[in-house]
């Protein structure tokens, strides 16, 4: 059976290009607390006095609930019109993010975080799924990651001094208006994703394949490490005598890095195979991590951060293009939200509690590189081994 016969019908997607801007949008919305992780952490430490382990524990419960978000998903998502879905959770989304700047209390904060995340992470699995969905995943993911960036490097650069005149509420309060603006274009996602009747039922059932098992470990282990890294790596500068401002600065410019990371991997996506560029972007990612150890000077965290982002971004598309090419039912790219959650859940937790429990970074670094080179490890395997003929992994 061609990978065509797994997909949704073309009258599903009627109007790429707009589809492509919705989804682009709203996952550069949901994700925002992680693009911007090192300046909230910065914040919540501060206003709410909070120390890694509290912050590392707020961040697991909104990127939990987001992970968590796929398992309703897997009845809903066949069964429900994804523009109301979408609609709903945009909704919850917003209601939750408002309620958020008007409270002070890191048990409530950490409360409404999980309501955030249960309608983020609903709206991200029906952009994951519409995006495998166009004809050249590869290059959607690639301009998704791209729109998130944009979205992240806007944050750093502004939130710092927003933070100071408004607290951290300015950052809830954006967040809900920005979703707010971007509902109607939940009316450019598709309805659904139909499943031809002529398909096999083994195709719609539950069960995985290898390479899609493997594949999903590898999304799980690379956030844990991404996310574990980057949540404080104002802290390693701070920890290194960088002033914040110097990294700030670094970080803002760290993002544009990642677009370019991402804008790369769009020139280059509509490949059959992702072995190469998967191989350098996460060569990149392990150097960088490397090079955040041992108290490194301004200039060496400048090109840590740079070649970290640029790397992370350039080689997630292909990441998610490798999974959305096993995926014979929709069911893969659903477990990826779950996973993508619960890796980005667990990175800052588990940093948290190591940087409180050994009193440092290097031991968090050198583990994330661990992870990193682990996760490359798994993606190199499940590439086909020859090129395809019809369109299916010859592996999968």
């Amino acid at each position: 059976m061609s990978s065509q016969s797994n997909r949704a019908k073309p009258s599903e997607i009627s109007n790429a290009p707009m589809t492509t801007v919705a989804l682009v949008a709203i996952a550069a919305i949901v994700p925002a607390l992680l693009l911007v992780a090192p300046v909230v952490a910065g914040q919540l430490a501060a206003e709410l006095q909070m120390g890694p382990a509290a912050i590392g524990q707020l961040f697991t419960a909104e990127l939990g609930a987001m992970s968590l978000a796929t398992l309703p998903g897997f009845y809903w998502l066949s069964r429900t019109n994804w523009r109301v879905a979408g609609s709903v959770s945009a909704v919850l989304f917003i209601i939750a993010n408002i309620l958020s700047a008007l409270v002070d209390n890191p048990v409530q904060l950490t409360l409404l975080r999980i309501l955030s995340g249960l309608g983020g992470g609903s709206l991200m699995i029906i952009c994951m799924a519409t995006a495998s969905m166009l004809p050249k995943p590869d290059r959607a993911y690639g301009l998704w990651v791209m729109g998130q960036l944009a979205l992240g490097a806007i944050g750093l650069s502004l939130l710092p001094s927003l933070f100071q005149h408004f607290g951290l509420s300015v950052f809830f309060i954006a967040l809900a208006a920005l979703m707010l603006l971007s509902t109607p274009l939940i009316g450019y996602l598709p309805t659904g994703k139909q499943v031809p009747v002529h398909q096999p039922s083994a195709n719609t059932g539950m069960a995985l394949t290898r390479p899609a098992l493997l594949g999903l470990l590898a999304v799980l282990l690379f956030y844990v490490s991404l996310n574990g890294v980057w949540t404080f790596i104002g802290a390693i500068a701070g920890a290194a005598s960088i002033d914040s401002q110097t990294s700030g600065n670094v970080l803002a410019i760290a993002s544009l890095s990642g677009i370019a990371g991402a804008v790369t991997a769009t020139l280059l996506g509509g490949r059959s195979r992702y072995t190469r560029p998967l191989l350098l972007g996460y060569l990149i990612m392990i150097v960088g991590i490397l090079l955040l150890t041992g108290a490194p000077d301004s200039i060496r965290f400048t090109v840590a951060a740079l070649g970290f982002k640029y790397a992370w971004t350039f080689a997630l598309p292909f990441i998610l293009a490798s999974l959305a090419s096993i995926d014979r039912n929709g069911h893969v790219m659903n477990l990826t939200n779950l996973v993508i959650g619960g890796g980005l859940a667990l990175g800052p937790l588990i940093a948290g509690q190591m940087i409180e429990a050994l009193g440092g970074y290097m031991e968090v670094l050198l583990g994330s590189a661990l992870l990193a080179t682990s996760s490359l490890l798994l993606m190199l395997v499940i590439q086909p081994k020859r090129l395809p003929n019809t369109g299916v992994a010859q592996n999968a």
